[in-house]
């Protein structure tokens, strides 16, 4: 397993400094684990963006359903998505100019990684936000 995925300064830069998150995969079902990370975010005061095939309101915010659909500028892209789908949602953050990616628990892709970090873009895989704002608690 590669320790580069963990990067404490990317995962710092995101949870402290920026503030637009677009959840890929999130949905309006509360019992998905992106319901209640999405939750989480707006409760530290991240603005989240559902994107969604459907395109659902989830938790107050308009769903888009892609990521290009957004018509202002994403912070963060987080994706909720098996690691053999991932890949295309890391490099389309690249394209809309996302300043990081954040692949949840579970979610890797080497080839990805690689892709966005050559394109200057912080990035982590296998994590997630409620685990690093609980390490910090501790």
């Amino acid at each position: 397993m590669s320790t580069d995925w963990y990067d404490p300064d990317a995962v710092s830069l995101m949870l402290d400094d920026l503030q637009t998150w677009a959840v890929v995969g999130l949905s309006g079902d509360p019992t998905r684990t992106a319901y209640r990370i999405a939750e989480t975010l707006q409760a530290r005061g991240k603005r989240i963006v559902p994107i969604h095939p459907a395109a659902p309101v989830v938790l107050g915010e308009q769903g888009y359903a892609t990521l290009s659909d957004v018509p202002f500028p994403i912070d963060v892209v987080d994706v909720f998505r098996r690691s053999e789908a991932a890949g295309p949602f890391a490099d389309e953050a690249v394209a809309i100019g996302a300043k990081g990616v954040w692949f949840q628990l579970g979610v890797i892709d080497e080839d990805a990684f690689t892709r966005t970090r050559a394109a200057g873009v912080a990035m982590v895989m296998d994590t997630c936000p409620m685990i690093e704002w609980a390490k910090r608690a501790s």
